[in-house]
């Protein structure tokens, strides 16, 4: 070999240790970076006229186990689902109040039974007429909260349907940003690992909201689909549409009705989630908000309008109070007037007392012992009314709307029957958030793993640092036979 050649072999050497070196820093420093994949130098050997002539480095790549990888963003996209249905199951169970809790709902219906025990026993006592009243207005206000407390919670599902939508378009667009960016760069012969770096993360950000699936493209370019089918990326973003409600939401707004808005993508009217899933756009967290907004509110809602009714016509009776006029209302009404069998939706929001038994609007609380429709006031010693409006509350009956099963129930009965109901769904969701967050801590960790190992890159910078000092030693060696030659 030539000195010429020798000399050549050992820059090259050393030129490939350094870009080795920057590889093994580049690293090092970013073991624990989200989306960082492990780059590892490619070299080969190069020949000028048939001959040896040293190192070349042929490029970096960058290290990736894909499957790993896609398993990790669906599973995040399915631990963010079930943690926000969790979430609302958990706020729910709040409202409504668990059956120990004695400002629950069945807290609030028992203190409403005992006042009228004891108000039977003492029926010429005014304060516990008035205590019957207080523990009345307690529990129709008690329903009236849920009812806001399940539209609140459907207002802010509905906002951050809108949050996630508009968060979904950007990061797409970002993503084919960075698409044409890494096109561009290998287009140039540059290393595009970084910015693959940045579109694993922008995709990342994504994982929670849609379930995604990442396919290659010519030129490292990736597409993006759901995991029930829907284009999202494919050389250019799509378009995911949404109006967002106004400032209040009620019961009686809905989807089918129009009141509500769906999805569309680049235009096109896309199906809501159903609860299960089975949707292009189903199994994240902008699922469980459609499923929040649409189909578990709207659940509790109607359990909690069906238990208002089974109130307000267990004391709507004809039977019940016999001066009360024909088609009147009864203890509990329909926004004061009685209640219309054929107008069950949002009931729980209209429910309130009869004024006739409220002082302060008007009315009077001997009425309750002596009958609603009564003109003046009757024996202060007669309990009759309040115990048959007892007996009313206790007595079994079939709940008239089809949320409930066909057993006959007390109210409390009923009451218990819907928080135990509610309690089975939590426990159910939280069970699931279990699952699916021990999968995706596994994966995450699995991803780790194939990441970078910092023990090999020591290992690997002691071998680097061989090749250096030996490709100098070559040509501090070349060197010496030079200044030799030109000393004779």
């Amino acid at each position: 070999m030539t000195i010429a050649g020798s000399l050549n072999n050992a820059l090259s050497g050393l030129t490939a240790t350094a870009r080795a070196t920057e590889v093994v820093s580049s690293n090092v420093a970013n073991a624990n970076t989200p989306g960082y994949a492990t780059r590892q130098l490619e070299v080969s050997s190069q020949y000028l006229g048939g001959t040896p002539g040293g190192v070349k480095v042929n490029g970096v790549t960058r290290l990736v186990d894909q499957g790993v990888i896609n398993d990790r963003v669906l599973s995040d996209a399915s631990a963010g689902h079930d943690s926000s249905i969790a979430a609302f199951l958990n706020d729910l169970e709040s409202i409504i109040g668990t059956p120990e809790d004695a400002h629950s709902l069945s807290g609030r219906l028992a203190q409403f039974e005992a006042a009228l025990v004891e108000a039977s026993s003492r029926p010429d006592n005014e304060s516990r007429l008035n205590a019957v009243l207080d523990a009345a207005q307690d529990l129709v206000s008690h329903i009236n909260g849920a009812t806001d407390g399940i539209q609140q919670a459907r207002m802010e599902a509905d906002t951050s349907i809108a949050n996630q939508v508009t968060s979904l378009n950007e990061g797409l667009k970002r993503v084919e940003t960075l698409n044409y960016e890494i096109q561009e760069t290998i287009a140039r012969g540059l290393d595009p690992s970084s910015l693959m770096d940045l579109r694993q993360q922008e995709i990342d950000k994504l994982s929670p909201i849609v379930p995604l699936r990442q396919a290659p493209r010519d030129n490292g370019m990736v597409a993006l689909y759901t995991d029930g089918g829907a284009i999202l990326l494919d050389g250019k973003a799509a378009t995911v549409g949404f109006s967002q409600a106004g400032s209040l939401i009620v019961p009686e707004m809905t989807q089918a009705s129009g009141a509500l808005s769906g999805l569309t993508l680049n235009g096109l009217a896309m199906p809501s989630p159903d609860g299960q899933g089975r949707n292009a756009f189903g199994g994240g967290t902008l699922a469980a908000a459609f499923e929040i907004r649409d189909v578990l509110a709207v659940d509790a809602q109607k359990d909690l309008d069906a238990f208002s009714r089974d109130l307000v016509e267990r004391f709507q009776d004809p039977a019940l109070d016999t001066t009360r006029a024909v088609g009147a209302a009864g203890l509990f009404t329909d926004a004061g007037s009685a209640f219309d069998p054929t107008d069950e939706v949002a009931l729980s929001e209209r429910l309130a007392v009869n004024t006739a038994v409220d002082p302060a609007q008007g009315g009077a609380i001997w009425r309750l012992r002596d009958g609603l429709g009564a003109a003046t006031p009757g024996e202060v010693g007669n309990a009759q009314l309040l115990q048959d409006l007892t007996n009313a509350l206790t007595d079994t009956r079939t709940a008239a709307s089809a949320d409930f099963t066909n057993a006959a129930r007390s109210s409390s009965g009923l009451a218990a029957d819907f928080l135990s109901s509610v309690g089975a769904d939590r426990l159910h969701a939280e069970n699931l958030l279990a699952s699916s967050s021990a999968q995706n801590e596994t994966l995450k960790m699995m991803e780790l793993e194939s990441g970078v190992d910092t023990d090999n890159e020591m290992q690997k910078l002691l071998l680097i640092e061989q090749a250096y000092a030996a490709n100098a030693r070559v040509i501090a060696t070349v060197d010496e036979m030079i200044q030799q030659l030109l000393s004779m």
